[in-house]
Parts: C-alpha cells; sequence; structure tokens
C-alpha cells in the first residue's frame, strides 16, 4: 500500500474572498481579544474571554494574536511617515490653539534592562474656567491622542510626523509646548513647530526651587513652607527673574555665613542653573493672561495611563521588538480611536496574509517547475558517453602500474523491512510480504 505525503496547513480559498483574518477565530473573536490584551495582562485575558465569549484561549494565543495586530498597526503607521515624506501632502487644519507635550518612561526589558519609551501628547486648548475654591482660571485640554516608541530622540520626531500631521500641527494658528525642559524635547520641537510657545512646566520649576529651599531652611520645617509658598506665588504671578534674585542672594548668605556647607551651595547652584537656562520660558503670569496651559499633566498622566499602566505591571518583562507594538496599541485605547483605528488593521492583517498565501504558491509553483527537469536528468546507474575513469594501482606480483577501469556501482535491491517491524505484523502488510517472498526462503 503506497504512502500518502503529509499535509501542510493552507488557505481556504473562501476566507480569501470575504477577507477573514488568518488563524482559527472570527473577526470579532479575534478583535475581542487584542481588546482584552491591550488593557489587561494576557493571563487575566484569557478568562476573560472565557466568561464573555466562551472561547477558550491560552495565554501565549492572547499574546501573539495582541501582539500581531499592535505590529499590523506599527507598520501602518511606518508606511504613512515614508509616504508623507514622499508625497509631501498638505496637512488638515488644526485647533486655534494645540497643546504639544513629550516626555519620556521607562519600562522594563527582559534581562534586567531598562528602556525610556518617548511620548508625544496632542491636545485642544479650551477657554480658561475660573476655579472657585483656588480663585484662579484653569486651563483644560481637550481631544487628548497620543504616539509613543521606544526610539531615540531623531528617529522618534520623525516617526511621531504621523500623528503630528493627522492633527493639524502644522497649520494650527497657535502652538503651545510644555515640556520639563530637557534638551531632546527642545529639540522634538525644533523640528515640527519651531514657533511654538515653550513653557516650562510649572510644577517642574517649582521642584528646583523646592530643592534649594531645603538645602538652607531645612525640610518641611515652617519657615521652609512659608518660604516656599511665598516664593512659587511670586514665580506664578509675578516676574521670574525676581525668584532668580533671591536663590542668587540664598546663595551668596550661605557661602559667607556658613563656610563649609558646600552642599548647600551645589544644590542652590543646581536649581539656579536649570531655572536660568529657561528663563524665557517661565514668564508664567504672560502665558496664563494669554490662556495657556503651564503645566505638562497630559503627558505625564500619558506616562502613567498610556504607558506604565500596561507595561511597568508587576513581574513583568517585555522583549524589546514587542514594546512598540503594545504602546501602539495603548495609544489608540487610551485615546478612544479603537472603532477608527481597527479596519486599517485588520487590512493590513489581511494583506499581510495574502503575502504569506502568494508566497506559498510562488514555492508550489518553483517545486512543480523543478520536478520535470528533476525527471529528465540522468540517474547515476545509467551509462553516459563519458569515458569510464581510470585509476593506477600498483600490480602485487610485478609491482608495475596497470590501468583498470573502475567498477559500475551496485544496484541498489528493494528495501524490505526487518523481521521486527511492526509492518510484518499488520495483517495487509503481512499478507502481501508473504505473497511477495520468493519461495523457499526461510520462515520469519
Amino acid at each position: 500500500m503506497p504512502f500518502a505525503p503529509s499535509v501542510k496547513r493552507g488557505f481556504f480559498p473562501l476566507d480569501e474572498e470575504l477577507q477573514l483574518l488568518a488563524g482559527h477565530f472570527t473577526p470579532s473573536v479575534c478583535e475581542g481579544m487584542t481588546r482584552l490584551g491591550t488593557w489587561m495582562p494576557f493571563k487575566r485575558a484569557v478568562k476573560e474571554m472565557k466568561y464573555f465569549w466562551q472561547v477558550t484561549v491560552t495565554e501565549p494565543t492572547v499574546r501573539r494574536t495582541t501582539e500581531g495586530a499592535g505590529a499590523a498597526y506599527v507598520a501602518v503607521q511606518t508606511a504613512e511617515v515614508e509616504q508623507l515624506e514622499r508625497t509631501l501632502p498638505p496637512p488638515p487644519q488644526g485647533p486655534a490653539v494645540q497643546l504639544m507635550s513629550v516626555d519620556g518612561a521607562y519600562v522594563p526589558l527582559v534581562h534586567k534592562e531598562w528602556a525610556e519609551v518617548k511620548t508625544l501628547a496632542l491636545g485642544t486648548v479650551g477657554e480658561p474656567v475660573l476655579d472657585v475654591p483656588h480663585g484662579e482660571s484653569v486651563v483644560h485640554t481637550t481631544e487628548l491622542s497620543y504616539f509613543s516608541r521606544l526610539a531615540e530622540a531623531e528617529e522618534f520626531g520623525r516617526l511621531a510626523l504621523v500623528e503630528i500631521h493627522r492633527r493639524g500641527t502644522e497649520t494650527a494658528p497657535q502652538v503651545c509646548a510644555v515640556t520639563d525642559g530637557a534638551e531632546w524635547e527642545q529639540g522634538f520641537i525644533d523640528w515640527h513647530r519651531e514657533d511654538a510657545v515653550r513653557i516650562l512646566d510649572f510644577s517642574h520649576a517649582a521642584e528646583y526651587i523646592a530643592a534649594a529651599g531645603q538645602a538652607v531652611l531645612g525640610e518641611g520645617t515652617p519657615v521652609f513652607q512659608a518660604w516656599l509658598e511665598d516664593t512659587l506665588h511670586e514665580l506664578k504671578h509675578g516676574q521670574p527673574e525676581k525668584v532668580l534674585t533671591t536663590l542668587r542672594d540664598m546663595q551668596a548668605e550661605v557661602s559667607a555665613q556658613r563656610p563649609g556647607n558646600e552642599a548647600a551651595v551645589e544644590t542652590i547652584q543646581k536649581s539656579l542653573t536649570y531655572l536660568e537656562k529657561r528663563r524665557e520660558h517661565m514668564d508664567y503670569a504672560h502665558f496664563q493672561a494669554l490662556g495657556y496651559p503651564i503645566g505638562s499633566g497630559s503627558v505625564e498622566s500619558a506616562n502613567k495611563l498610556v504607558v506604565e499602566a500596561r507595561l511597568k505591571g508587576a513581574g513583568m518583562h517585555w522583549a524589546r521588538p514587542h514594546v512598540d507594538p503594545m504602546v501602539a496599541l495603548r495609544n489608540i485605547a487610551c485615546g478612544d480611536r479603537w472603532e477608527e483605528t481597527w479596519p486599517q488593521i485588520t487590512r493590513e492583517l489581511s494583506r499581510q496574509a495574502a503575502q504569506c498565501r502568494a508566497e506559498q504558491r510562488q514555492k508550489r509553483k518553483t517545486r512543480c517547475d523543478e520536478l520535470p527537469a528533476l525527471a529528465q536528468a540522468p540517474s547515476v546507474t545509467e551509462k553516459t558517453d563519458s569515458p569510464p575513469t581510470t585509476t593506477e594501482t600498483p600490480t602485487p606480483s610485478a609491482g608495475l602500474p596497470t590501468s583498470i577501469t573502475s567498477s559500475p556501482p551496485a544496484t541498489k535491491t528493494p528495501w524490505r523491512p526487518a523481521a521486527n517491524h511492526p509492518w510484518r505484523h499488520d495483517p495487509i502488510g503481512k499478507a502481501r510480504y508473504q505473497s511477495a517472498k520468493p519461495k523457499g526462503s526461510a520462515k520469519l
């Protein structure tokens, strides 16, 4: 009985016609699995899949499906960046006042490594609203969207073009860039909106002022608390130059009256260096009068809610190639853009499946084209027109070299199973063997 060749996994033609995703799951189950894997640990998503869909899956399946969808969206956005760079289409109209904020958050990788995921937050700045309990105007930012990548600053700035273009940052009449003052963040602003109003996050400025005051007045003392409150009020509603003068006078007083207290002097100098370099970004009274935000809470919240809440859980360690797919899905989930973006992901997954099918068909076609050539190739036992090869070997009797023709290869005999092979004990195999066995042969 001839053996049937092994069958490999393939694609059902109707799947391609209906544009179904590759795999064993329906489109709704695949989307639900991806969405759960975006919001919660994969192990927890397995339980929720069984509860809501009555579908039993394994943790690796949820991981593979979620990260595959995220990788597809990363590919979509990267291809769009390349198209924007190539075609330079006109951007859509941006809001009257737009917030731009960038920052980084560290996530744990495998092999005890840590890497910084950079995040861009874009939003529409609304009209100031009076905060009655505090008697101050508060600026709220709406329509927040995010873009995150594990990349160096230059590459991140290039890839973020896809979100910058989508939100109309290039055409917004006014852009407020609120950051913590890092150098790479200033380079990002130079790249996309050099004319943006640069604002140092008020909380970061307050931290450096507080550090200088604690070094002299002591941490948590009543004198320090009163001094800090007055100084921050002056910074927020007065002139930053007056605050810088206060720090300079404090440094001079400590150096003169307390010789040997180099640590306090060094702390004050560090704060002064940081704040003096960003003097133009601390005109908070002017910024508030124009209705601009003075805090980078939008991007700092993004670091916590978009990145760290999913990628920095207990016991989590991520392989570097899996970080971008996860943060890409987190961007659309936390930005309430899932319904808008999921069709793009499914189209990319279908394109990848179609490409895989085309490659498999090409491989099969190549093998079929090679079969006739292999069938016409001469066998090793066939005679050819080439002369027989000769070798010289010494004759034992005479000691002289003699030319002899190499012997032809031995005829290949049919393969026979061993005496203890299970095939011989099978009824069909035993019958065929007995009929094929020459008469007079020994019984097994």
